[in-house]
């Protein structure tokens, strides 16, 4: 009765502040403009049926793509245990499903014992790439402190709950020989009906019940501070993922958003509208993107659903070539603002306000700083718009929107940008081309019709 009440009480306190903490990101994802999603529900679906739970772009490189899949696999297998535990610790009794699931659940263990191992032996391979091998892309200066510190706590409390379960299940094994009456035969497992008799086989059945007890407890705690850590760590692509491929724009990927005022003016610059010049509204609009509250709530989920592979950068030309430039940062750079922004919010404090007679709100916000604080223009001009980095996302993450959302900020709102785009600027607005020439831009024309005439 006292284990039952502690883990009702730890569940209980686990779940409240995991609900308070995601409801938060959830708020903060709601501080960018709204978005219109259209498009086919059926596609939608299957988008995430092939990308989110298929893992169909990981398999553009195959060896982590395989190691990835073992972790993925086994974790999805795994809550099916979890959600055992869970019953278990609730009502006090042991392995619910046993008696119930028959032989299938016979099936079911064996199946998370052979993915747990694969699971392990992946979450060595990737300890060593990160620590050993140091790759390149997880390597880059964004990666420095936290980042790399987080990918190794993740991995290691990956390791946590394999020898939780591993435990748990190899003394069981040993009990359900001791104490057949209280521990329900589970058959014949692939790891633990031989790990549990070679490792615990000789001991007392009051150290066996410890042991049993240890990983129990040592699995579900696991489980439980990586419900509370997961709004701290890149790892929040595994709830993420799956809205943030829904929600994707089903239109070609290389697609890039229209500005209207932009277009009807390059058109009535060029003579191209129809009926004259249209009159001008005498309000400047804002073009682009300053902060995550011009940015749409669809950029920011990207951002929370970023898992710093580092694919992006890896096949960036800009970043491949030495430039500062590198997407992966720049999601990263508008989720940490977003969290800043956040927590400001939250403190209530008087010196965040716009107006000091109103109240403090994403509406009523301002801090003196902006995403041009933590990315350089060098950065967002570096991009060659090649939509490689789009391509390379396994989340269907797109780093180009707000670099381009934030130039057009730079170039149209603030009127500046490189100065080796000027002359650029001023032979379209003048000439009507990229390139200065003496001759308007249709005069090749008007001297065919007069020729030919």
């Amino acid at each position: 009765m006292i284990q039952q009440i502690v883990f009702i009480l730890i569940a209980a306190i686990t779940f409240f502040f995991a609900f308070k903490q995601y409801s938060k990101i959830v708020r903060n994802i709601r501080l960018g403009k709204s978005e219109k999603i259209s498009g086919n529900v059926g596609d939608r679906i299957k988008n995430v049926a092939l990308i989110a739970f298929g893992q169909k772009k990981m398999f553009k490189r195959w060896i982590p793509a395989i190691m990835h899949l073992f972790i993925y696999v086994a974790f999805l297998f795994t809550q099916i245990e979890l959600i055992e535990i869970i019953i278990d610790g609730t009502f006090g009794i042991h392995r619910f499903f046993g008696d119930k699931l028959g032989a299938l659940y016979n099936v079911i263990i064996n199946s998370i014992e052979f993915l747990s191992v694969g699971a392990f032996v992946a979450t060595i391979v990737f300890l060593a790439r990160r620590n050993l091998l140091k790759l390149p892309r997880f390597t880059m200066a964004e990666m420095k402190g936290w980042p790399f510190k987080d990918g190794n706590l993740i991995l290691i409390g990956e390791l946590l709950l394999l020898m939780g379960i591993f435990s748990m299940n190899g003394s069981d094994v040993v009990l359900q020989q001791v104490d057949p009456d209280h521990f329900k035969n589970t058959g014949h497992l692939l790891v633990s009906s031989h790990l549990g008799p070679a490792l615990f086989g000789g001991l007392s059945e009051s150290a066996l019940h410890l042991i049993e007890r240890s990983g129990w407890w040592l699995h579900i705690m696991v489980v439980f501070g990586f419900i509370n850590y997961l709004p701290h760590s890149k790892h929040l692509h595994i709830f993420f993922a799956f809205p943030n491929v829904y929600f994707d724009k089903l239109q070609p990927r290389g697609e890039m958003s229209n500005m209207p005022e932009i277009m009807n003016e390059v058109k009535s610059m060029m003579g191209l509208t129809e009926g004259g010049d249209e009159e001008m509204n005498e309000d400047i609009p804002e073009f682009g993107s300053k902060d995550v509250f011009d940015l749409s709530w669809k950029n920011i989920l990207e951002a929370y659903t970023c898992t710093e592979c580092g694919r992006c950068s890896s096949v960036c030309p800009a970043n491949v070539t030495g430039k500062k430039l590198s997407p992966r940062k720049i999601m990263m750079d508008i989720r940490d603002r977003a969290d800043v922004i956040g927590n400001n919010l939250d403190s209530g404090s008087e010196e965040f306000k716009k107006d000091k007679s109103k109240p403090l709100n994403a509406d009523n916000y301002e801090d003196g700083k902006s995403l041009f604080d933590s990315i350089t223009k060098e950065e967002i001009y570096a991009c060659t718009s090649c939509n490689a980095c789009v391509e390379a996302c396994p989340v269907l993450i797109n780093p180009l929107e707000p670099i381009l959302e934030m130039r057009r900020y730079d170039i149209l709102t603030m009127s500046e940008g490189p100065s080796d785009w000027l002359p650029m600027f001023n032979s379209i607005e003048n000439g009507g081309a990229v390139w200065q020439m003496p001759d308007s831009r249709d005069q090749w024309a008007q001297d065919f019709n007069s020729e030919k005439a």
